[in-house]
């Protein structure tokens, strides 16, 4: 499970994930940064690009029951967690085109690949947990694609959409169980 700070922990592994993939696949040292195309991206060396365009919540997720605290901690009940969705943005930056296109084919191939990330590969808030992220290669009509550019304001490139789900952010209402300590059965008289 994931405190506040869950969101930033997965564009961590996700940046990590990627970094780690694009080792030796040149000469130069390639590696992915989180970014927010809100400023130029400074491509003096070949790099990807992360960028979180996009948190929603997780529709099939919805309904869960109440998450109860497990002995020996006081009993309590916490409202379930809020499943969420994260859409990301994965560009190629720098360098010529037959590198971008390597560095592409290097992302696809990684979350092809390890598209289950749990275990050891999860770190922050997530680490040591059960939570397993499922990365998805998300499908966008070109229409879609050029309305997250147009929404930055920059020129459409190419990029991968990925989608990672169920990102487990805890909820902080927690309420306390009163136990059962007696009982009093009243039997009604029947006349």
């Amino acid at each position: 499970m994931g405190d506040f700070g869950v969101v930033a922990d997965v564009s961590a592994i996700v940046v990590d994930r990627l970094t780690r993939a694009l080792e030796g696949l040149s000469s130069e040292r390639l590696f992915a940064e989180l970014h927010d195309l809100s400023e130029p991206v400074q491509a003096d060396v070949p790099k990807l690009t992360v960028f979180l365009y996009e948190i929603a919540e997780d529709p099939t997720s919805r309904n869960r029951p109440p998450v109860r605290s497990l002995p020996p901690d006081p009993p309590t009940t916490r409202k379930p967690p809020m499943a969420l969705l994260l859409r990301y943005l994965v560009t190629p930056w720098g360098g010529d085109q037959l590198t971008q296109h390597r560095m592409i084919g290097r992302a696809l191939q990684a979350f092809y690949d390890d598209a289950i990330l749990d275990g050891e590969e999860l770190a922050g808030s997530l680490a040591a947990s059960t939570d397993a992220l499922h990365v998805t290669l998300t499908p966008l009509t070109l229409d879609q694609k050029s309305w997250v550019w147009y929404a930055i304001q920059k020129p459409y490139r190419l990029s991968l959409n990925y989608e990672i789900r169920v990102v487990n952010l805890d909820s902080l209402d927690v309420a306390a169980l009163r136990l059962v300590t007696s009982r009093t059965i009243n039997g009604a008289q029947r006349p």
